[in-house]
């Protein structure tokens, strides 16, 4: 096997070193899981939470030695400082707390829709909308369209139902996925934050309103969590754009 790798673009010892690391690279302190891409379409991203900027570096240079647009999630300004003094080539984006290492443009396919109940909830969304992007989908934001004022989420039904998939993004009261649902034939990811008054418990009220949902094709994410919103999106709107 390794005469044939040798003869095209890749020597035998460069063969040998990618090899000797997959399916993962054990860092000591993390397994780096350079198939994730193969199995799931995505390189593995990383949360930063719980993460020292020491180890987030090093887990996101291995991982960009593969593959570009590598996430890096929930990420605070120690971490992009500890990227930047490293030379990882890296894009902030610091209302969603994302990082992009080794960005590189994409061209997106089909039409992944992110609406925003208010303008509190644009971090969360924002989340969504990049990660979406970086996947390699085409993404457009309807933001501050809540159901507090039902005409501004109307001005937009034609491009929803034009959307493989909408993550819709909601806190308060939660009401706005089941909103669009009762609009569109499209799925709708439901994302609660933890925007709201004392009742509303951190976002777990908005989170039971959306799994109490009365309208049909209204699928829910935890609270807060744009960048898995995004991953279900991503897979729903390439298998249709695979399908066409």
């Amino acid at each position: 096997m390794l005469e044939s790798v040798s003869a095209g673009d890749v020597g035998i010892d460069e063969a040998v070193a990618r090899l000797r690391t997959l399916p993962y690279e054990n860092l000591g302190f993390a397994r780096v899981d350079h198939h994730r891409a193969l199995r799931g379409g995505a390189p593995e991203a990383i949360f930063c939470p719980g993460k020292t900027p020491a180890q987030v570096v090093a887990i996101a240079q291995r991982l960009a030695e593969r593959h570009p647009n590598i996430l890096a999630t929930r990420a605070g300004d120690d971490v992009v400082a500890a990227l930047a003094a490293a030379g990882v080539p890296h894009r902030y984006h610091p209302d969603a707390r994302l990082v992009v290492v080794r960005p590189e443009a994409v061209e997106g396919v089909g039409l992944v829709v992110v609406a925003a109940a208010g303008t509190a909830d644009v971090p969360v969304a924002e989340e969504a909308a990049l990660v979406a992007e970086a996947l390699g989908n085409r993404v457009e934001r309807v933001y501050d369209c809540g159901v507090a004022g039902l005409h501004r989420l109307l001005d937009h039904v034609t491009l929803l139902a034009e959307a493989n998939a909408v993550v819709a993004v909601a806190g308060m009261e939660g009401a706005l996925p089941s909103v669009i649902a009762g609009l569109i034939d499209r799925p709708v990811i439901a994302v609660p934050t933890s925007v709201g008054y004392g009742s509303s418990l951190n976002g777990l009220a908005a989170l039971l309103a959306m799994l109490n949902s009365c309208a049909s094709g209204v699928s829910v994410v935890n609270i807060d969590n744009g960048f898995g919103a995004a991953h279900q999106a991503s897979q729903i709107n390439r298998l249709v754009a695979k399908i066409r």
